[in-house]
């Protein structure tokens, strides 16, 4: 039986996440908290992993109920609370002093700082389609692989490259449902460089990009809507849900069903 199998939000947009047992859905269509901040520079540009490896480095540990964040560099023990709403500029100054440039936290309550803002619900993939992925690199653990992946919900109880059904050769939205939440199926997300990086000290992994690419057109099942694929770096499902389902929410052990399809 598809369920619910983690849940993970990532409260400052390219940082570390944490796993919950339950998240609520925004009007939006984004979980509640996840990318609720953004870390911008000067020029309000996303400070970022796809821009900045350092990004890799910094450790963040999320209390949600308390509204704090320890911060942590990789290697060094010395630690740094936060609490995300009364030590905003305390927190700036030290991230600022971390990038050697100036930097600022963005806060958005309503959206979030999605990656595909005409999707902006939470990515989805399943367990073993993460194990499958791992396999293709010695060395590379299923938690190594779900860091890099950075998706927030993930179905077990399903086969590998279960979720690539949750888009369409058509481009029509693939509805489905996780408990009593409902979701459309968008389209395959597309991956950038972080994937190639070790997710704590921003180590390439050699060749990464040509051996994914290889191996994800070599296993790619044949019901997939290939031709949703311009290239195949691309792995999670991009989603969006409706304002109707506002302030409802998904929980661990959630049952997962597709049930049809629909224009998008």
């Amino acid at each position: 039986m598809p369920h619910l199998a983690h849940v993970l939000i990532y409260p400052i947009k390219s940082l570390d996440g944490i796993s919950v047992s339950s998240a609520t859905v925004l009007a939006s269509g984004a979980l509640k908290h996840d990318r609720e901040f953004a870390i911008v520079d000067a020029q309000g540009r996303f400070v970022n992993g796809k821009h900045n490896a350092q990004v890799h480095l910094l450790r963040s540990h999320f209390s949600l109920s308390h509204r704090t964040v320890t911060l942590q560099i990789q290697g060094d023990p010395a630690q740094q609370i936060f609490h995300l709403d009364d030590q905003r500029q305390a927190l700036e100054a030290w991230l600022s002093d971390f990038f050697g440039f100036s930097v600022q936290l963005k806060q958005n309550l309503h959206t979030g700082f999605p990656d595909d803002t005409d999707s902006p619900g939470p990515t989805v993939i399943s367990t073993a389609t993460l194990i499958e992925v791992a396999s293709w690199f010695p060395n590379v653990s299923l938690d190594e692989m779900r860091r890099r992946i950075r998706a927030n919900i993930e179905i077990d109880g399903v086969p590998a490259f279960w979720e690539d059904q949750l888009f369409s050769a058509t481009g029509d939205a693939v509805s489905f449902r996780v408990g009593n939440v409902e979701f459309q199926g968008i389209n395959p997300c597309q991956r950038c460089v972080v994937l190639t990086r070790d997710s704590l000290t921003a180590t390439p992994y050699p060749h990464f990009q040509k051996t994914f690419i290889a191996k994800r057109q070599e296993t790619l099942p044949s019901w997939v809507a290939a031709s949703r694929f311009n290239h195949f770096f691309r792995l999670s499902v991009n989603t969006r849900i409706s304002k109707t389902q506002k302030d409802k929410s998904i929980h661990l052990g959630d049952t997962v069903e597709v049930y049809s399809r629909q224009n998008s």
